[in-house]
């Protein structure tokens, strides 16, 4: 979307809230020449890996006993 840096003016705090919600990006044009453009914020994921996997796993049963089945190591 393109609009004037007048008409940017007017309705900037609304274009904001659009921006968001529907991550389109807007160019202003000063004199006819694009000068500046509003585009939404990235969302940054946390930068540790340390348990962003909690709770995405389910554990049936015993986990640490013995299963009693002999294995077949090759060498």
């Amino acid at each position: 979307m393109q609009m004037s840096a007048v008409e940017f003016k007017t309705k900037c705090l609304e274009l904001m809230d659009q921006v968001k919600e529907n991550r389109e990006e807007v160019i202003i044009i000063k004199n006819g020449k694009p000068v500046a453009k509003l585009v939404p914020v990235e969302e940054k994921q946390s930068g540790s890996l340390f348990g962003f996997m909690k709770g995405s796993v389910k554990i049936n049963g015993d986990i640490i006993a013995p299963i009693d089945e002999k294995w077949n190591v090759e060498s």
